[in-house]
């Protein structure tokens, strides 16, 4: 059975990592949250993406070592992140997620982990 903590051993760091690279080249051109990027940064914003989803799900903790604790909804909050915003990005990594050919066992174990981030991540009230 396939859990969050033993995804990267299901699905593999390198398809991971293709993964935060496939949701970057879909985010570059994105008119809702590609704003919200730096655009001076892609390289450095789709390594610490593909390097936290490699530690979230059970791969080395480079992440942790290079970043601390995620304390993702801190880094995120001078983002305006609303409902719009949470759905484009889980439609972004949906996207991401099939072009890689993540497996329907291993999607059905990140989706819902991506949804409660997502969802973690509004700041706005709406």
């Amino acid at each position: 059975m396939i859990t969050i903590d033993t995804l990267n051993e299901h699905v593999g760091e390198e398809k991971l990592r293709a993964t935060a690279a496939a949701f970057y080249r879909r985010v570059k051109t994105d008119p809702l949250i590609g704003k919200m990027y730096p655009a001076d940064d892609w390289a450095g914003s789709e390594k610490r993406l593909a390097d936290f989803l490699v530690f979230r799900f059970g791969g080395p903790q480079t992440y942790l070592q290079e970043r601390g604790h995620p304390r993702l909804r801190m880094r995120h909050l001078p983002f305006s992140i609303g409902l719009a915003e949470r759905d484009q990005w889980l439609k972004l990594m949906g996207e991401a997620m099939r072009e890689v050919e993540i497996s329907p066992e291993a999607a059905e174990v990140m989706i819902p982990f991506f949804a409660q981030v997502a969802d973690m991540m509004r700041n706005r009230p709406e």
